[in-house]
């Protein structure tokens, strides 16, 4: 089979370029996949396909760009002179651009491949229905905000135009077949990018680095999270880092950059940046634990998987898909009130004070994580392609 994929692929800053690059990696590794074409975005800097493990050819066209009022035309010629047996779409909904045409215009291009009788599958991260649009920075006016729900409803049913959708949550699937008599969507879960060795869960001498990260500003803020733990220094013996792994959200650029200037006087307070996929382990690993300073969730959580593959605690908010994944995939974790400093507060002073409690926290989510591999999920990928759609049992068994 040659596969194409149309995703943001490293060293390309658009989201879900991780989850793309997880995913090629694991593709090229089954005997059924022949070449993968990887139709992405125009980036300055080649495609990071270099992989340790053996597998089959991968060839990178950059067709689309960010924010391109043309990505449907260009996707489709690609298809056209690449002629893959069947495509696959890492999808959200802002996927193809922040301002709003060029982002609709892009989800076409799904229900275009299909049209050109190309077998076609859509990986729909998120949907609108389960989108705080006030908290993710869309938007606040109730009468906006009427406008992007509608909006957005059309733009899910030209996305389920495609052969198949899949999901990666179990309310997704309900949610799609309910309200839009759906009879394509799956459910395929998120999975766990890497499954590192079981660790010993020692961290290493010095200060217990207290991580979050993602992209900041809309619906994750890092305030309650500093603030939270320097009332955490207050109340124990225990000398705490900060640290804050990533970038801004689209939304809000320079938002970090003044969280920076707030609490310029707090000690061990770190930002890295964006993170390299090559270090990725290393502050996961480093790391006493994982926080979700999060008010809403907008998908699947990839950050929760790849803290559960390192063997690590996490606090969270109960609210949304974080709830979800935890009923549903056994991880385990910390509660608080997303709003309250003094929550967040109690929970990262559990684990900071009890070790041994910690530690099962963190040996719950590591086997939460290996019981969804990459490799798993991309053969669940193969039989959609191949036409051998999963059954509900097999659905249910692998929610469980």
């Amino acid at each position: 089979m040659k596969l194409a994929i149309v995703t943001a692929y490293p060293p390309s800053k658009v989201t879900l370029n991780e989850y793309a690059y997880h995913l090629v990696k694991h593709f090229r590794q089954h005997q059924e996949v022949t070449e993968l074409v990887l139709l992405t975005d125009v980036t300055p800097d080649d495609a990071d396909i270099t992989f340790e493990e053996e597998g089959c050819t991968i060839t990178v066209k950059q067709c689309w760009k960010f924010n391109g009022l043309t990505n449907v035309i260009s996707i489709a010629k690609a298809i056209k002179n690449t002629q893959p047996d069947a495509v696959l779409y890492n999808l959200q909904f802002m996927k193809f651009g922040d301002k709003k045409v060029p982002a609709a215009l892009g989800l076409f291009s799904p229900w275009v491949s299909k049209l050109m009788k190309v077998k076609t599958t859509v990986l729909l991260h998120n949907i609108m229905e389960t989108v705080d649009l006030s908290s993710a920075g869309f938007t606040s006016n109730k009468i906006k905000a009427k406008a992007f729900n509608f909006i957005g409803e059309m733009l899910t049913r030209v996305v389920l135009k495609a052969d198949t959708v899949a999901l990666t949550i179990s309310k997704y699937v309900d949610i799609l077949e309910d309200k839009y008599n759906a009879q394509n969507c799956v459910l395929i879960p998120h999975g766990t990018f890497e499954i590192p060795e079981e660790p010993s869960y020692e961290l290493p001498e010095g200060p217990l680095k207290i991580m979050t990260f993602g992209k900041f500003g809309t619906y994750k803020k890092v305030e309650i999270l500093i603030e939270a733990v320097q009332q955490v220094r207050q109340k124990t013996d225990r000398e705490l880092e900060i640290v804050i792994a990533g970038t801004d959200s689209p939304n809000t650029p320079g938002y970090l950059e003044a969280v920076k200037t707030k609490y310029t006087n707090v000690p061990n307070l770190t930002f890295t940046g964006y993170v390299e996929e090559e270090d990725v382990p290393v502050i996961f690993s480093e790391s006493a634990m994982v926080v979700f300073p999060y008010t809403s969730t907008t998908g699947s959580s990839g950050v929760l998987h790849q803290a559960g593959s390192y063997g690590k605690a996490v606090v969270m908010p109960d609210l949304g898909d974080l709830s979800i994944l935890v009923k549903e995939e056994g991880y385990r974790g910390e509660f608080f009130n997303p709003i309250s400093v003094n929550s967040l507060a109690t929970a990262i002073q559990n684990l900071v004070t009890n070790e041994n409690y910690r530690n099962q926290i963190a040996k719950s989510n590591y086997q939460a994580a290996t019981a969804l591999p990459m490799s798993r999920i991309t053969e669940m990928y193969l039989d959609v392609f191949a036409e051998r759609p999963l059954t509900n049992n097999e659905e249910v068994q692998i929610a469980a």
